[in-house]
């Protein structure tokens, strides 16, 4: 009921299967009838994810916001015809823009990875009302968005550290950690979105998962390594 609702997943997941275009249409900017001014936050994610496309090789004219009221029928069907004729231009997704099949999936894969992360550090921006265009067109620039990118952060559990406490592994959200009783968590980097939310569970006193930026995680641990040799507490003499 709200364009504040629409999550940048749900538009990278139809480009992935071959949509070449997404529109997404809202309520006229401080017009909000639930007084939650999602729409503001709509535009503002859109504005972001133009340069995240345009970021991956992937024309950022193919997803688009536009505000209406209900009551302008007209203007929809205006903008609906206007952007099918502009997407119609453009050609297909990928192959317009010099991307195989292959190359384009897993390009949108490791973004939609990267939903998470990039809510976290563009959380301010995104909650911006800023009306005065300069205002809005500097809320992001590419060479932000760019280094954002460049800069996401990898998590990896040191093993010295870990004490198999599981913490971890029960609060991430998309069961990225790997753990078993009394062996050494590893993080699987193909599924993790890069939350930071291992690295705030974790219990200040073992310290375990390190953030680390500008550079790849160290290979994990071989499962049959993994498991961790605790010492038996000493007997006090009698």
């Amino acid at each position: 009921m709200c364009s504040g609702r629409v999550d940048p997943d749900f538009f990278l997941r139809a480009f992935s299967k071959g949509i070449d275009g997404v529109l997404i249409g809202g309520c006229r900017l401080n017009e909000c009838n639930y007084q939650t001014h999602g729409n503001y936050h709509a535009r503002n994610m859109v504005l972001l994810y133009r340069h995240v496309l345009q970021s991956i090789g992937i024309d950022p004219r193919r997803l688009r916001i536009e505000f209406m009221s209900g009551a302008e029928g007209n203007r929809f069907v205006e903008v609906c015809n206007e952007f099918v004729s502009e997407i119609k231009s453009l050609g297909p997704i990928g192959r317009a823009e010099g991307l195989d099949a292959e190359l384009l999936n897993r390009k949108l894969a490791d973004i939609r990875r990267l939903v998470p992360y990039l809510k976290i550090a563009n959380r301010e921006k995104m909650a911006s009302r800023a009306v005065e265009p300069d205002a809005v067109q500097a809320l992001f620039s590419q060479d932000e968005v760019v280094r954002q990118l460049e800069e996401a952060p990898v998590y990896w559990i040191d093993p010295e550290k870990c004490q198999a406490c599981m913490i971890c592994a029960k609060r991430c959200p998309a069961q990225a950690v790997i753990s078993a009783k009394n062996q050494v968590h590893v993080i699987d980097q193909d599924k993790c979105i890069k939350c930071g939310t291992c690295f705030e569970a974790c219990p200040p006193r073992f310290g375990a998962v390190t953030k680390l930026t500008g550079r790849p995680a160290p290979p994990p641990l071989p499962e049959n390594q993994r498991t961790i040799q605790r010492k038996a507490p000493e007997k006090q003499a009698a």
